[in-house]
């Protein structure tokens, strides 16, 4: 005989509350004091009451629960462990909490539009942030004609029906090229995986900043490499096989960029005496690394405060924009001037 489910009236039975204390406690209403809360909620888990989909995840009295979640789409995959990304997350985090709202970092990774929309019609928080959408832009704006509970970092795109939050990455591909032109680099290497949103606007940059320069695109210098360090050691080992010159790299990320600077001191080849390196991202471990890295920064704590403040407006019906923020070239050891 199957065991009966345990039903709000004996939540309140064994509390010693009301029915109506119990539905208000489970709600996590400031009508209830946190001490009740509490109690029903450990009651609630040691008899496994059956949470329903509006409730909140815990009675922590937030303003608001926000879920993290990072896609996985076909190709390369985002990693919590990758330092930009960690970042990021502490920006969201300290904007959360400056909200007085609670967040968590979700183990789910949809992968596509049917995944994307049973996530949004079971989550029992106030709304997601999607940190990158890679092959999701069109399943993202598909999921936006019903669901306004989402934003995500990433890139602006044409025709773009959801809200993002990213960085100007063309300019910025156009700033790390520009400055290695500037130092008299001739042979300017682009080394990433274009088939990322951020990583293609990055390039198109690149060609920018080539072209402003006089400095013609080579295709033998556009080298994929996904985001990281081992891949892009890899890649730069086997140009330096084919005895491929070049004097400058842009890289797509800080990680790309340690992994050819590695590869290159394995070779011998001085950075930046013979070779200059700009990265893009600037997380903390840039300015530690040997040589300093020149990148390009991205603000992971406007971005952060961008991100929640949207995705907290949109509970209130307000209009979601995107915003495409501004990047900084950081110069440092790595490109020798």
């Amino acid at each position: 005989m199957a065991a009966q489910r345990t039903r709000l009236q004996d939540l309140a039975r064994l509390a010693k509350v009301s029915i109506a204390t119990a539905s208000r406690a489970l709600n996590d209403s400031p009508a209830v004091n946190r001490e009740t809360k509490q109690l029903i909620w450990k009651l609630a888990l040691e008899h496994d009451y059956p949470f329903r989909g509006h409730m909140p995840a815990s009675p922590t009295a937030a303003a608001a629960t926000i879920a993290i979640v990072i896609p996985r789409p076909q190709g390369r995959e985002l990693r919590l462990s990758d330092p930009f990304v960690l970042e990021l997350v502490a920006g969201i985090g300290e904007a959360a909490r400056a909200r007085g709202c609670d967040f968590v970092v979700s183990h789910v990774a949809p992968s596509g539009l049917e995944e994307l929309e049973e996530l949004m019609a079971t989550i029992r928080l106030n709304g997601v942030i999607f940190l990158g959408q890679s092959s999701l832009h069109a399943q993202f704006n598909h999921l936006a004609r019903a669901e306004t509970r989402f934003v995500v970092w990433g890139a602006q795109l044409p025709k773009q029906a959801y809200c993002s939050v990213g960085s100007d990455n063309p300019l910025g591909g156009q700033r790390a090229t520009a400055h290695l032109a500037r130092l008299g680099r001739r042979r300017i290497l682009f080394l990433g995986d274009t088939e990322a949103p951020e990583a293609m606007q990055r390039y198109q940059g690149y060609l920018r900043g080539l072209a402003h320069a006089g400095l013609r695109a080579d295709p033998q210098l556009i080298v994929p490499s996904h985001f990281e360090s081992e891949a892009a050691e890899a890649a730069i080992d086997a140009l330096l096989a084919r005895q491929l010159t070049f004097d400058g790299i842009v890289a797509a990320s800080d990680l790309i960029a340690l992994g050819a600077i590695r590869a290159l001191h394995h070779a011998g080849i001085s950075v930046p005496g013979s070779v200059s390196v700009v990265g893009y991202d600037d997380v903390q471990l840039a300015r530690h690394m040997h040589p300093a890295l020149s990148t390009i920064r991205q603000d992971t704590a406007l971005a952060g405060k961008l991100l929640v403040s949207k995705l907290l407006n949109s509970r209130r019906g307000g209009v979601m924009r995107s915003e495409r923020l501004p990047t900084d070239l950081i110069v440092r050891d790595s490109c020798g001037g």
